[in-house]
């Protein structure tokens, strides 16, 4: 008996430390921006926000803005090699101008 009460509370206890795991794991995840102004956003924060958007795309995006000043509107991302309108489609609620 004594060794059934003691093997529930291991497992009331690793159970108890799986759920805080997933929560403070869910905390994480919101504090990932869900938009991006991409007249102003690191490579990294590209890379996170932007779906379909990894370091080598987001490096490319920062490269093209400070050669040509700053985008004008998201579909000017097409000019970003390897950026095609599929993926600006994909993220037109995510870029922001300001």
């Amino acid at each position: 008996m004594k060794q059934a009460v003691s093997s529930l509370c291991f497992a009331f206890a690793l159970l108890l430390s799986f759920a805080t795991a997933v929560s403070a794991a869910d905390a994480n995840l919101s504090t990932v921006p869900t938009q991006v102004n991409i007249n102003a956003a690191d490579v990294e924060t590209l890379s996170l926000v932007l779906k379909g958007v990894g370091r080598s795309k987001a490096r490319a995006i920062v490269a093209w803005r400070e050669s040509h000043g700053g985008f004008t509107s998201a579909d000017q991302l097409v000019e970003v090699k390897g950026i095609g309108q599929k993926l600006v489609d994909r993220n037109r609620s995510r870029i922001v101008l300001e």
